[in-house]
């Protein structure tokens, strides 16, 4: 079997050396936060001929209305549809918070449908992101121009599958329509939310990759966690389903807390030093509050090791996205450019502080615009592209 060890290259330090020139779908990318994102909501937004299908989390998320309050101060005709996430006996302090966020939505948004999805089937699998898709393609789509996807309130295993949808229908419809993704950041939010894993790994509904083809077999795969605090027990299990031959763990760096990235290589010593066996120089950083960043160094990393494993039986990267949700947009990026597998454990249920705010009063939001009429003719295609919807 074809093993990343075969020649002793240490990959960042490698893309550190070098640089591939390649065309990318989102390189550049039209991207907003902070003021430029104001002006942009306040002159988009505002033009009378935008109809907007909003796709959001109905959820105990502090950041749950934080991009529908923005939207519903524009003069769009907003249609919204909010997707419930159904999980095995929530506790009673988050089914309160999840009604007050819809009700607030209720009042924010004319046309708002709820949809409650469940998460796992009576016999325990991951279903999530096929009852989503089964919501999704019941809607009318008919002089539709914009679809905005919020994943502040939504989970991997719902938001991944709901935005390959939309960019399939957009990337194969007869008429352009803009997708634009948001997300209310908030590092320490990710951090205290913790999620209780389920004992079963698997691959996310739609990003599969190629990672079940007999012909890919012998690739020499690469592991690309993405490191979050108290997510070892889950990072344990999705170690041992890809069964790595290297593991590049991605760092917060530059992060809101200047520490984190000390802090997690203090929680995952044992994981760096032993388990994972990870040369000090394999170590990704990324932009903690800049999806784009992440996006472009797994490319990266996916263009560079290419060639060198042509003729070893192939390279794969494996993306496991946990922890800060600007961060996995990143990922999200990349998986579909190169129909990246992204292994996932999805989790039962939810824990937090009873301190936690039941609100964020500003939230820093990003905006990625996607797909549409900003970007020219012909893109970069996806290496998705001609396989049928999830």
């Amino acid at each position: 079997m074809a093993s990343s060890k075969v020649a002793p290259l240490i990959w960042c330090d490698f893309l550190a050396r070098c640089e591939v020139s390649c065309e990318r779908r989102w390189d550049p990318c039209i991207a907003h936060r902070g003021t430029e994102l104001e002006r942009f909501l306040a002159h988009y937004f505002a033009q009378p001929d935008r109809n907007v299908l909003f796709v959001g989390g109905a959820g105990f998320d502090p950041r749950t209305c934080a991009v529908a309050h923005r939207l519903g101060n524009t003069a769009s005709v907003i249609r919204a549809l909010l997707i419930k996430e159904g999980r095995p006996n929530p506790p009673q302090d988050q089914i309160d918070r999840a009604v007050e966020n819809t009700n607030t939505l209720l009042s924010t948004l004319a046309g708002l449908q709820v949809e409650p999805i469940h998460i796992f089937g009576s016999d325990g699998a991951v279903v999530g992101g096929r009852n989503a898709i089964n919501v999704l393609s019941r809607q009318h789509m008919e002089g539709v121009t914009d679809i905005v996807v919020d994943i502040s309130a939504l989970s991997v295993g719902t938001s991944f599958p709901i935005i390959r949808y939309f960019v399939e229908r957009t990337v194969h419809g007869k008429k352009s329509t803009n997708l634009h993704l948001f997300v209310a950041h908030d590092p320490c939010l990710d951090t205290n939310i913790r999620s209780k894993p389920s004992d079963t790994p698997g691959y996310v509904h739609g990003f599969k990759g190629r990672s079940t083809l007999f012909d890919e077999a012998n690739s020499a795969r690469l592991w690309l966690p993405q490191l979050a605090t108290g997510r070892r027990p889950a990072l344990r299990l999705l170690y041992d389903f890809v069964s790595p031959h290297d593991t590049c763990p991605i760092f917060p760096f530059p992060a809101s807390n200047p520490r984190r990235g000390d802090e997690l290589a203090e929680e995952y010593l044992t994981e760096l030093e032993s388990t994972w066996s990870v040369d000090t120089r394999n170590v990704v950083y990324a932009d903690e509050s800049d999806p784009l960043d992440l996006y472009r160094t797994i490319l990266r990393l996916d263009d560079l090791r290419k060639p060198v494993f042509a003729e070893a039986g192939g390279s794969m990267l494996i993306l496991s996205p946990l922890g800060s949700k600007v961060m996995a947009l990143g990922a999200l990026m990349a998986a579909l450019e190169r129909d990246l597998p992204v292994a996932h454990l999805e989790p039962i249920g939810y824990e937090f502080e009873a301190s936690m705010p039941e609100k964020i009063d500003e939230p820093d939001l990003i905006h990625v615009w996607l797909e549409g009429e900003v970007y020219p003719q012909p893109r970069p295609a996806l290496q998705m592209e001609g396989f049928p919807a999830p």
